[in-house]
């Protein structure tokens, strides 16, 4: 039967934050590189009008067609490898009647939509064998398509946010924990491996990222610079900032000591010229874009939109708590934008796709029912059960 929408259902609260970070992330921009600042309102509307149009489908239907989800999405990986533009030593982009995108941006959200139904098939039997190395064996071409590109911060998300939909999907506790224990020490002896001298795991340039991590007084004049220029911006915005658009001489923006701040490094913008004040806004509105999203997955109709609720959420937590770790040193350099906030149109696009998607989930919640009210259905098998209680 045909679900009727109103409009009352339509979540208000995460539009408003996700204008609201969005339009951050279009001042920063428009401080930052001037040039790009339309391109990015260009992008926010069609964004905008996108999560618009799939907020008003029904995600089920659209969740029908989730093999040719994951077909879509390997066929645009794959076609990165044979046809891809390359651009810093990374090989991650492709053009398509003149439009030039990043596929692994949608990757996420395609993933996250193609196990919320693989998964909703198999609810009943997610922590059999066959399930769960099905679920591997279809995540790992996904994954090393784009870990060839090279891009291993991506590849990382993707592996957060596997491990989002395979817990929220309902794999077992029991075998969470055991996976945790092996992989952590695992995690710990790769890392050692990593920085040998004469490692062939990682490219040379991602093995230097962790090393001016671990030592940057050595790489300060190298590797380390950006990221040590990124922490001083942040720290001389003090509480106010210095202002948008401002000409001091002082400023390390101004002076050009971050490359590309537009992207993954616009946080170091936000706390330069907006101050603290600037990225507390920041992370509080990002921490409420996530929240919402888990909000509404907690009251969703069904297993694949509460999936899908909570890999956004996980999506938009995990990548802005890694984006914002880099620019403050707290983690290794990486190549992630910040949600919503760094200039990127396929980024942006994409995170407003899977938006739509979570709201066509708030849409389409159960009603409740007035109180004192039953259906004609439970009232048949509460007599039934009267009549006959075995059953």
């Amino acid at each position: 039967m045909k679900q009727k929408l109103r409009l009352k259902d339509l979540d208000i609260k995460l539009i408003v934050l996700l204008l609201a970070i969005s339009m951050v992330g279009v001042f920063a921009i428009g401080s930052a590189k001037e040039s790009l600042q339309m391109r990015q309102v260009m992008g926010l509307i069609a964004g905008f009008v996108i999560m618009l149009l799939i907020t008003f489908l029904d995600y089920n239907f659209i969740l029908k067609f989730y093999w040719l989800i994951y077909a879509g999405n390997l066929l645009l990986l794959v076609l990165v490898q044979l046809f891809g533009k390359s651009a810093n030593n990374a090989q991650r982009w492709i053009e398509i009647a003149g439009i030039r995108f990043q596929p692994s941006e949608s990757a996420k959200i395609l993933l996250i939509l193609f196990f919320a139904q693989f998964i909703m098939k198999r609810k009943d039997r997610i922590n059999s064998p066959t399930s769960i190395f099905s679920m591997l064996a279809l995540f790992l071409p996904v994954f090393v398509l784009v870990y060839k590109q090279p891009d291993l911060s991506t590849s990382i998300m993707l592996v957060l946010i596997f491990a989002t939909v395979l817990y929220v999907g309902g794999l077992s506790r029991k075998l969470i924990l055991g996976v945790l224990a092996v992989v952590i020490p695992a995690a710990v002896v790769l890392l050692f491996l990593i920085l040998q001298p004469d490692q062939t795991i990682v490219e040379s340039y991602q093995q230097e990222r962790i090393l001016s991590w671990l030592q940057p007084e050595k790489y300060a004049l190298s590797t380390a610079y950006q990221q040590q220029n990124s922490v001083t911006a942040i720290g001389s915005g003090r509480l106010w900032g210095k202002g948008l658009n401002n000409n001091e001489v002082g400023s390390v923006k101004n002076g050009n000591y971050i490359s590309e701040p537009q992207t993954d490094f616009i946080f170091a913008i936000i706390g330069e010229e907006m101050g603290f004040v600037g990225t507390s806004v920041t992370i509080v509105l990002l921490t409420l874009v996530a929240w919402e999203c888990l909000h509404i997955g907690t009251k969703a109709k069904d297993l694949s939109g509460r999936i899908i609720c909570f890999g956004m959420g996980g999506h938009v937590a995990f990548q802005a708590f890694i984006n914002i770790g880099v620019t403050t040193g707290l983690l290794p350099t990486t190549g992630l934008p910040l949600p919503f906030v760094s200039y990127g149109l396929t980024s942006l696009i994409s995170l407003y796709a899977g938006m739509g998607f979570v709201l066509s989930v708030g849409m389409r919640r159960p009603q409740p029912r007035p109180s004192g009210t039953i259906s004609f259905t439970e009232l048949i098998q509460e007599e039934i059960y009267v009549e006959n209680p075995t059953k």
